[in-house]
């Protein structure tokens, strides 16, 4: 077995995006895993209330992190992956560009300056939230009704 270092240090953003609403819950994190992943599924449940009571569908693509088997998911959340090589992402892929706005063609000089400018960035983007819908919002998405 070698020693080895890294050498590179990660900042992940995770958004779930309601894409008919604009809503959106983010997440920074320093990599990524199937526990991390449930982490943040819990997490996200929490905050947008999903249980017994309130279901929410998550469109995920089909990462080995985001799948089963090994991955719990909370109640309330049920999980809808798209098909293999799908032309069309995520909803929330479209949200990146708007994420990295802040950091292209800048030297960042550490992670910890780019956690601060991307977490400002994700503050800023609470407020708009129909730039985000614009993006999210797919012809084939299904849109809001209110519950009868």
């Amino acid at each position: 077995m070698a020693e080895g270092h890294h050498r590179f240090q990660w900042l992940d953003v995770t958004a779930f995006v309601g894409p008919a609403t604009g809503e959106r819950v983010w997440y920074l994190s320093n990599g990524v895993s199937k526990p991390l992943f449930a982490g943040l599924l819990d997490a996200f449940a929490k905050e947008v209330g999903a249980g017994s009571t309130k279901r929410v569908v998550l469109l995920l693509d089909n990462a080995g992190f985001h799948t089963r088997p090994g991955l719990t998911v909370p109640d309330g959340l049920r999980l809808v992956y798209l098909p293999p090589y799908s032309p069309e992402p995520q909803p929330a892929e479209t949200l990146w560009t708007l994420v990295d706005e802040p950091a292209v063609d800048r030297f960042i000089p550490g992670l910890d300056a780019l956690e601060n400018i991307v977490s400002e960035r994700c503050r800023h983007l609470t407020t708009r939230q129909a730039d985000i819908s614009s993006r999210t919002s797919f012809a084939w998405w299904p849109k809001n009704h209110p519950p009868s």
